[in-house]
């Protein structure tokens, strides 16, 4: 699944990310934030098309909220508020020009959000491989 693959590829680059030196170089940072927004992007668009693979009802529109949601009302997702904290930050992250938010959103993605798109990686795998065997 090529939304699953580019998710996957995009989450591998994020955990290279030096965060000793995003912490102290601010166009590094910029790129770790930047990384993030994409890898967040193509998680929420690889869980929707893992979702419409296995028929759930809704998965077919939506927006990042909305699919997300669904994501936790079926399974697919665990921790809905590390999720929605994530979508929040991601659209915040977009306008963000003080120092100390930029750090906040870095931290958190170190400390949290990597370990969340872990968990989705493994999860939609393991769905994918599940729709594959009942087909």
């Amino acid at each position: 699944m090529k939304k699953f693959d580019n998710f996957a590829n995009c989450l591998k680059v994020l955990k290279t990310a030096d965060f000793a030196e995003a912490s102290e170089n601010e166009i590094y940072r910029t790129g770790v934030i930047a990384q993030f927004n994409l890898t967040f992007e193509l998680a929420w668009k690889a869980l929707q098309e893992v979702l419409r693979l296995h028929g759930t009802a809704g998965a077919d529109t939506g927006s990042p909220r909305e699919i997300l949601q669904l994501g936790f009302k079926v399974g697919f997702i665990s921790d809905s508020s590390s999720w929605l904290l994530m979508l929040k930050k991601r659209n915040l992250s977009v306008h963000v020009y003080d120092e100390n938010e930029a750090n906040e959103i870095v931290a958190l993605i170190r400390d949290n959000f990597i370990a969340a798109f872990t968990v989705l990686e493994e999860t939609l795998k393991d769905k994918i491989e599940e729709a594959d065997t009942e087909l």
